[in-house]
């Protein structure tokens, strides 16, 4: 049985950890992989990216597997949730051997982030090790093939789309190989997700199978987003992350290409994409139960046409999702949060779902 997430791909587990309240609007999701590790590889396309160990997953480099990958809110600073993921894979001898002795690993921890600073209203809550403890533990503690949290959970807590709320998507498809590709998408483009024509989204557009809102939603919604965009301060930098994932057995070389077609999805469910502002990255995974047929050598098609589908699925999953966050104000101060120190305050904002919008359809 499959649940249409991450998770249909056997031993591959996913875990939030989501910061809200007291002008917090963010958090961090990790995705394990099953122990022994997974192939990894990662495709980055945006022009302002945020990424930690991205370089060890090269395919002329000499990591070949990975035991998590993290996706983080808080900008750069967000990057420490790996920290902690690294610290709690270490406690369990999972990693890359350095050493004649059980704890002689050293995790390498992929990691890449998005902006969501200050939208909580504090510009100074991001997540940290401790926030990436909290999602590898999560991940951990979850049962095998698991249904993964969408909308604004973990990672995905205070991820925006254009005017509109982002958050965490997820989808799946076995291929008639028998092969399971599957992605999860934390959505926080620069881009919008919406054709401005009509309101329907754009990767239902692509998938055909959309019905399009009456005209007279789609104006009324278009007025109460400009007039959100009118109190919201601009949002200056974006990035959609994704992790793809399959139970075929890849090389390096292999996930990396998936990694890189997978952005077709990104690029069919929101528009523009890559831009300057955006760090869109894509990290695949491949736990290597299934091989591919070795007399075929186009056998990896499948797998690449599947991997962009399934992106653009979760994407519009993670839009349709997210809930609306109500205008954002700075963390309490003073006596109540016990400091005498003020909290910075960052644009905050209203963000407005498409489903309160245009209906969960």
């Amino acid at each position: 049985m499959t649940v249409d997430a991450l998770t249909d791909v056997s031993g591959v587990r996913v875990g939030h950890a989501t910061l809200t309240g007291n002008g917090r609007l963010t958090g961090t999701t990790v995705v394990l992989a099953p122990e022994g590790g997974a192939v990894a590889a990662v495709d980055v396309r945006g022009g302002g990216p945020g990424t930690k160990e991205t370089d060890a997953l090269d395919p002329r480099n000499l990591v070949r597997k990975v035991e998590a990958i993290v996706l983080t809110g808080g900008s750069a600073y967000g990057l420490d949730a790996a920290s902690g993921v690294m610290a709690w894979l270490e406690e369990r001898g999972r990693g890359v051997r350095v050493g004649p002795g059980p704890s002689h690993v050293v995790p390498v921890v992929p990691a890449a982030c998005i902006f969501d600073l200050g939208r909580g209203g504090d510009f100074r809550a991001r997540p940290d090790a401790a926030t990436g403890r909290a999602a590898v533990e999560d991940a951990a503690a979850s049962a095998p093939g698991s249904p993964v949290r969408e909308g604004c959970v973990g990672a995905g807590t205070g991820a925006a789309v254009g005017l509109l709320k982002g958050g965490v998507g997820t989808a799946s498809t076995v291929l008639v190989s028998g092969i399971t590709v599957a992605a999860l998408v934390v959505a926080n483009a620069a881009g919008s997700a919406v054709e401005p024509g009509t309101g329907a989204l754009y990767g239902e557009l692509f998938q055909g199978r959309v019905s399009v809102p009456e005209a007279r939603v789609h104006e009324e919604a278009r007025r109460r987003l400009a007039e959100a965009a009118a109190r919201n301060a601009p949002v200056p930098l974006n990035t959609t992350l994704a992790v793809v994932a399959t139970d075929a057995d890849l090389s390096k070389a292999q996930a990396q290409k998936l990694a890189g077609t997978a952005h077709d999805g990104i690029a069919r469910a929101v528009r523009p994409v890559h831009l300057l502002n955006d760090g869109d990255t894509v990290f695949a995974l491949a736990t290597g139960v299934h091989p591919l047929d070795s007399a075929d050598p186009l056998a990896l098609n499948d797998i690449l046409a599947a991997g962009a589908d399934t992106v653009t699925r979760a994407i519009v999953r993670a839009v349709r999702a997210a809930e609306p966050v109500p205008g954002a104000t700075a963390a309490v101060t003073g006596e109540a949060a016990g400091t005498t120190a003020e909290t910075e305050a960052g644009p905050g904002g209203v963000w407005l779902s498409y489903g309160e919008l245009y209906g969960r359809g």
